[in-house]
């Protein structure tokens, strides 16, 4: 049995639709696939889940993260934890798989070895009309460093905790997959032998980063962030990640726990106080929810004293952060030190505020 995993979060259903359809005509049907909906909007997911029924093979499960950032890693790790296949391979959307690739798929299984797999690279212009496989020859080839679609042992994903869940956003989560592997000493094989798989066109999602705050919940500079913690793996021969709770996703009842506490803290984005809020108070502020805001202020004011008469006595002008420094610290921190733990993040524009409710347990 070999068992794909897709990962989802508010994408298009006509391309999820060509994917799925691809493995309706396998030569081999002999596979599952689980199709993991890591926070899409409530309305959209209900529409995926209701899209999926018409798939026998495909389980769909959906985790109620949307007010967290997309983690890919902990997403497929919530599939492998618990899972007794052999042999499993993450897949994509995008994906749309020639009919012979579970056949040819599973002459590769070995229990030693991960294999990854060369795809064909389509472009915007081509159509989908009258679809069959073998009719594309004109497309770009990936190389050995696109490393995403790739069939593991599960049995070495368990015993290294599965994917690395620092990696946030996009970027080196599966390079860092098998740099792991390959430093507890099993195998990893690019196959290019023929393409067996097809990449439908879309924007680069680097596209899709901004310098503003944004909805999307977005770090200035993740990607190198994420960059520099594949190279510390690789340079540090790094094996196991993660914590006793790795692939554990926020659930229903977490969640609504979350949204009916109360707020029980606002800060400004005075620099000490949001300082003090990462390094002063959570991290003892133990077996309870946490619900803060830091609201937007730009300058400091002095009730009943003018500044002229503050700074002649010797008094320091406050220094703020901007709310999107405050999101990038934050947001940051959160996934460093605090990702295992249920929590809910927003960002309300119209009272220019940042709005965070997490339930802080005792590590002990």
């Amino acid at each position: 049995m070999l068992t794909l995993i897709f990962t989802y979060r508010n994408r298009d259903l006509e391309r999820l639709k060509r994917s799925l359809d691809s493995l309706c005509i396998q030569t081999d049907s002999d596979f599952e696939a689980y199709l993991i909906d890591y926070g899409s909007e409530r309305e959209i997911a209900e529409k995926v889940k209701d899209f999926s029924k018409s798939y026998k093979f495909l389980t769909y499960k959906y985790h109620p993260c949307f007010l967290q950032p997309w983690n890919k890693s902990r997403a497929i790790n919530s599939v492998v934890k618990d899972l007794n296949s052999e042999f499993c391979f993450v897949a994509d959307i995008d994906m749309i798989f020639h009919p012979r690739f579970i056949e040819s798929a599973k002459k590769l299984q070995y229990l030693n070895k991960t294999v990854y797999f060369q795809v064909g690279f389509l472009n915007p212009k081509q159509s989908f009309d009258g679809f069959n496989f073998q009719d594309f020859k004109k497309y770009r080839k990936s190389t050995q460093e696109a490393t995403g679609l790739s069939m593991f042992p599960v049995s070495v994903l368990k015993e290294l905790n599965g994917f690395d869940e620092f990696y946030h956003f996009w970027g080196a989560e599966d390079s860092d997959m098998h740099v792991r592997i390959r430093n507890a000493g099993y195998e990893v094989e690019f196959y290019d032998q023929e393409i067996l798989m097809l990449h439908q066109w879309h924007e680069s999602y680097r596209s899709q980063n901004v310098c503003h705050l944004d909805n999307l919940l977005q770090i200035s500079g993740i990607v190198r962030i994420n960059l520099m913690h594949y190279r510390y793996a690789k340079r540090e021969k790094k094996t196991k990640v993660n914590g006793k709770n790795w692939g554990k996703c926020i659930t229903e009842e977490e969640f609504e726990q979350l949204e009916k506490s109360e707020v029980d803290l606002k800060l400004t984005t005075k620099k000490e106080d949001v300082d003090h809020l990462l390094y002063g108070i959570l991290p003892v502020a133990l077996d309870k929810i946490l619900k803060f805001q830091v609201i937007e202020q730009r300058q400091k004011v002095f009730s009943g004293i003018k500044l002229k008469q503050v700074l002649k006595r010797g008094g320091l002008k406050a220094e703020f952060y901007t709310l999107k420094e405050v999101n990038d610290k934050l947001l940051l921190h959160l996934i460093s030190f605090y990702r295992e733990n249920p929590y809910n993040y927003k960002i309300k524009k119209k009272t220019n505020c940042i709005e965070v409710a997490i339930k802080l347990m005792n590590k002990s």
